[in-house]
């Protein structure tokens, strides 16, 4: 969802920043992958080398995030070429779901703020999962909700935890470069990556691919 649906990763880096200077007591820089695409207890575990206790947990989900939407409320603009695309996977009837590490307050937030809730035939959310990206539960979940083998699925990702879960899962992924560096998408197994859904449509039309395929 977020740096796929939403260019918004921007708006996470700025209220973790602020969250972690204020509660950690450490300095993020504009690119620490660390902080984008699992759910904010493996963040915590992975800036600060420890497991969070529950109470750390919902502390950072209140503050950061609450940081967050103030940042972003009425800013969020889609992925260029994201409503062509979601066009184009309903013209060829491909059942689509959102797939996050976002909890269901700040994954209605988003959607409402695209005006794409509907567009989604399901979504997961991090309190559907036991295990986080880049765990492959999350996508096996997915697929599970669509009633689609995985290795059927096309996933988009932006971040490495995502790219390593989807993988995992035994999905195919096109990565988009909208939120880190395309070598760091590489390195998590990326093998085909693109800048946003105008480039992908490119794509699509140019090798005769068909998405619903």
């Amino acid at each position: 969802m977020d740096g796929v649906l939403a260019l918004n990763s921007h708006f996470h880096t700025q209220a973790w920043q602020r969250y972690a200077a204020d509660h950690l007591g450490i300095a993020i820089g504009d690119d620490d992958a660390r902080i984008h695409g699992g759910r904010n207890a493996d963040i915590l575990a992975a800036l600060t080398g420890r497991q969070p206790g529950a109470a750390e947990v919902e502390a950072c989900d209140r503050l950061k995030e609450g940081a967050y939407r103030r940042l972003a409320k009425g800013a969020i603009r889609p992925v260029p070429g994201l409503m062509a695309y979601l066009d184009h996977l309903a013209a060829h009837r491909v059942p689509c779901l959102v797939v996050t590490s976002a909890g269901v307050r700040n994954a209605d937030f988003v959607l409402a703020e695209l005006g794409i809730t509907a567009r989604f035939a399901a979504r997961v959310t991090a309190e559907d999962v036991r295990h986080g990206k880049p765990h492959p539960e999350p996508y096996r979940e997915g697929a599970r909700r669509l009633g689609i083998d995985p290795a059927a699925c096309l996933v988009h990702e932006d971040a490495p935890a995502g790219v390593r879960s989807a993988i995992a899962a035994g999905c195919q992924v096109v990565a988009l470069t909208t939120t880190v560096a395309p070598a760091v998408l590489r390195q998590a197994g990326a093998a085909r990556l693109v800048a946003d859904f105008d480039e992908w449509l490119a794509q699509l039309a140019i090798s005769g691919d068909d998405a619903s395929s």
